[in-house]
């Protein structure tokens, strides 16, 4: 991930009317370097050091801004809400594998929404969303 990816963050919420702090910029700091899904809880202890009153809420509140404004991508496993940095600088549309057991992502650079498209002749699809799951070769490796 490239060493801007936390300006180009910071940037977009200043677009979106968002004030810039230094626990945003701690909070983007952890997705840009881990560079894989994280749960809240994750991020909650990659901070818990430099903020030992950060809440719960604070971070949650923070995570669904990013969203909202395009810096975080959000998916569910397991009944919990996990968030990665979006792809901000691959500027093509693609889906990712993520690994059950680190959060590790790995692009995919083919979208099977031709199939889908050519399924549902006649239908309107106004988005879609497509993500694999299973283990990575180093979690496999490890394991």
């Amino acid at each position: 991930m490239p060493v801007d990816t936390v300006t180009i963050a910071l940037q977009q919420l200043k677009k979106q009317g968002y004030k810039y702090t230094q626990k945003r910029e701690d909070i983007i700091t952890v997705f840009v370097e881990a560079n894989r899904y994280l749960s809240a809880k994750a991020v909650l202890h990659a901070l818990e050091d430099e903020y030992p009153t950060l809440s719960y809420d604070t971070i949650y509140r923070n995570l669904y801004t990013f969203v909202e404004v395009g810096i975080l991508e959000e998916t569910e496993l397991n009944n919990e809400k996990l968030f990665r940095i979006t792809c901000l600088h691959e500027g093509h549309h693609h889906h990712h594998f993520i690994c059950q057991q680190c959060g590790m992502t790995i692009a995919l650079q083919m979208c099977p929404m031709d199939f889908f498209e050519q399924q549902l002749e006649g239908c309107q699809i106004t988005s879609h969303r497509f993500e694999i799951f299973g283990v990575c070769k180093n979690c496999l490796a490890a394991g």
